[in-house]
């Protein structure tokens, strides 16, 4: 039953009004209580800052139980320059000031580690950090853009050739990138940051590179309408293999379709349209309802699988930023179904906290649903069936690594609806948070949320500062605080200036699908660490963020 009727909601997005409407709800105010909330996530973050200055500064991440460091990022400071914005928008002028003096004598064309630099996570982490916080103080700091043209400047050797599409990953050392298979969140991630850089800046080689890439993917024929293939080679531009998420290695590729043409004014439906119908197709093929609960998830899908085991029963953390990028699209286009459907997803993953004994969601999780529950993996225990039977999901990876997705679709909840019951989750997580990861120093990442002892992960990751934090504040604070018709966020939570809005956004039309095409070989991994691993050497977690 649950199918045909979202066959039939399906229909509606053919049709959708696609007059721009306004996306943060009109007039909303923040109850009083919330300023307890919101001082509450500002002092974790002072604390965090105070410690990872104490122990690790100018360094990447903190390590909380060691008292140490660890870069992960080519040793410029993550830490540093993805809290930038942060800093900013919670009055932390002396922090930001100290930051902005540092950040001026790192020389960003050489790494300081032995490790080759990742294109994406560099744009999305030191790109979108040094430029939110250049438009974010009034275009002041020359230093500022200064370094990130020196960073995009080396990150222009990904591109070999005629190709459209960048290489992953580059040796800084003599400018050759590593010639590997890519996926569509490295290669498509990048056309919010270097096409603010060319407006800043008025060199549009950096827009013109980013775009071409963006715009090969999004021109390519697809296993579902709309759903890209996660793993590209950029050598021959195809895809490789054929699996189709939403989750890490795609995630960002698909949020930035819907975010690009709006924070740069494009009249081009290109984007948008392909965008809807990437939905379309998620409501039509992806989407289920777990047997108990009747919880609204996302499935995966491999269109090189054998017949009954095309589809995977699982979602994860970074699978829930869909629920915010969902209702922005829906409202921005006025299309109730797709806002209907992203509230629901908001439901399952806010689920995957609520249903722990720490309050704090899993890295990934699976389901049962009507047809199926193939994970790809070995069958469901049953302790994770017992499980299942109580929460609607079950945990297949226990660890949380700080990660922000579900908090920061629960941000677009609440500046969207008005709800309130969108604060009271973000202040559970707060709650939380204040019980179950302070470390040593500072705050720490578990790897087993539903365990209230659990061993720490003896890591914070510059996204903690990035995007958690200031999800959590922005969440309690004033609406008019980066509101979101004025500021789009990049995937790193850095709030970039929005162009004028348009008076529509796409054509109103589905983009009619190419024949797929797709190579063999290896696909590529999610990450380098197919999102994390012990490192021997270090002995170390070391992650990937999309």
């Amino acid at each position: 039953m649950y199918r045909r009727i979202v066959a039939l909601l399906c229909l509606s997005l053919t049709f959708s009004n696609v007059t721009a409407l306004a996306v943060q709800k009109a007039g909303l105010t923040v109850p009083d209580s919330a300023a307890a909330s919101r001082d509450a996530v500002k002092d974790i973050f002072v604390k965090s800052y105070d410690a990872y200055k104490q122990c690790a500064w100018g360094h990447d991440d903190l390590t909380p139980e060691s008292k140490s460091f660890y870069d992960g990022r080519n040793g410029w400071g993550s830490s540093i320059v993805d809290a930038l914005g942060t800093m900013h928008i919670m009055g932390l002028n002396d922090f930001l000031d100290e930051a902005i003096e540092y950040i001026g004598q790192v020389d960003f064309s050489e790494s300081k580690t032995s490790s080759h630099v990742s294109v994406f996570e560099t744009t999305i982490r030191y790109l979108g950090g040094l430029l939110s916080v250049y438009e974010l103080r009034g275009n002041r700091d020359d230093s500022l853009l200064q370094k990130a043209q020196e960073i995009a400047d080396k990150l222009a050797f990904a591109w070999v050739g005629d190709n459209d599409l960048p290489f992953g990953w580059i040796d800084f050392s003599n400018n050759k990138p590593d010639v590997a298979t890519s996926n569509i969140a490295e290669a498509g991630t990048l056309i919010m940051e270097w096409a603010t850089l060319s407006k800043l800046t008025g060199n549009n080689t950096y827009q013109e590179l980013a775009e071409k890439a963006f715009r090969h993917i999004a021109t390519l024929g697809s296993p579902l309408p709309g759903l890209a293939a996660r793993s590209i080679n950029p050598s021959t531009g195809n895809f490789v293999g054929g699996y189709v998420a939403w989750g890490g290695g795609s995630d960002s590729y698909f949020e930035y379709l819907l975010k690009y043409p709006v924070l740069v004014g494009l009249d081009d439906p290109l984007y948008i349209d392909t965008w809807t119908t990437a939905v379309d197709s998620s409501i039509k093929y992806l989407l289920r309802r777990s047997t108990v609960g009747d919880y609204l998830y996302t499935s995966e899908f491999d269109a090189t699988s054998l017949e009954g085991k095309q589809y995977r029963y699982i979602s994860s953390h970074l699978t829930c930023f869909h629920a915010g990028n969902w209702l922005y699209g829906g409202t921005l286009l006025g299309n109730e179904t797709i806002v209907d459907m992203a509230l629901g997803l908001m439901e399952g993953c806010w689920n995957s906290y609520a249903g722990t004994v720490t309050g704090i969601g899993p890295e990934s999780f699976a389901y049962i649903a009507s047809d199926g529950n193939y994970t790809g993996a070995t069958r469901p225990s049953e302790d994770q069936l017992t499980f299942y039977e109580e929460h609607g999901y079950y945990i297949t990876s226990s660890y949380y690594i700080l990660r922000p997705e579900v908090l920061e679709s629960n941000f677009y909840a609440w500046r969207i609806t008005g709800d309130t019951k969108y604060l009271d989750r973000a202040t559970s997580a707060v709650n939380s948070f204040k019980e179950f990861l302070p470390g040593a120093v500072a705050f720490d990442g578990i790897y087993d949320v539903n365990n209230a002892t659990s061993a720490k992960v003896d890591d914070m990751e510059s996204f903690w500062f990035a995007e958690v934090l200031k999800y959590l504040y922005l969440t309690f604070d004033d609406p008019e605080n980066i509101n979101i018709d004025d500021y789009i966020f990049n995937t790193e939570a850095h709030p970039l200036k929005a162009s004028a809005p348009l008076a529509r956004y796409g054509s109103g039309m589905l983009v009619p699908n190419k024949p797929f095409k797709s190579e063999s070989g290896p696909p590529a991994a999610v990450s380098p660490t197919s999102y994390h691993h012990w490192n021997s050497q270090e002995e170390h977690l070391v992650v990937q963020e999309y």
